[in-house]
């Protein structure tokens, strides 16, 4: 019995150590679309979607979604991170530069938007390889499948959903509402 209970425990303070010690979203740093550095903590306290976009794709017009969810949340702790992938059928070709002045002059995106990275495979970003291990896709897969995969995080900094390339944002505004009480 008493060997029961020092099992418990050793199980109990283990897991409680592994959680303090596993990482969270805001140990990550990222690079603006402009190329700055910047922490992820710059983000705590918000809900974020994060999606990796692409300015030549079938789905591309969700732009519009997205920065009509950001500009109706973002006095609500709410933003929304874009994170341009050309590793889909070369969809998203150009330089940071040209990616940003596409989204503003055609779509009026003002949520943030960073650097080109990719979110599969050998060189993908760690952000996304933290995203994709805490929500996992369709039969448990990790891959991204293709452009505007988005990810809900909620103020603490929990993955709390993943939606497909075909999820408008018009179609997840009421999860991102209920995180935003």
């Amino acid at each position: 019995m008493f060997n029961k209970i020092l099992f418990l425990l050793l199980l109990i303070f283990s897991s409680i150590n592994a959680k303090e010690n596993q990482m969270n979203i805001y140990d990550f740093n990222v690079k603006t679309i402009d190329g700055q550095e910047i922490s992820m903590s710059k983000y705590k306290g918000k809900v974020l979607l994060i999606v990796n976009v692409a300015s030549k794709c079938g789905f591309t017009g969700q732009y519009e979604g997205l920065e009509n969810l950001f500009e109706k949340y973002k006095n609500d702790d709410f933003m929304i991170l874009g994170f341009p992938s050309n590793q889909f059928a070369n969809q998203e070709p150009e330089s940071n530069e040209r990616i940003k002045d596409f989204c503003t002059l055609n779509y009026g995106v003002n949520f943030d938007m960073f650097a080109k990275i990719d979110v599969n495979g050998e060189n993908e970003s760690p952000l996304y390889t933290f995203l994709k291990s805490n929500q996992k896709g369709i039969l448990g897969t990790e891959n991204i499948k293709w452009n505007f995969t988005k990810f809900l995080v909620d103020k603490d900094g929990t993955v709390v959903d993943r939606y497909g390339s075909a999820s408008s944002p018009e179609s997840i505004e009421n999860d991102i509402k209920k995180l935003l009480k």
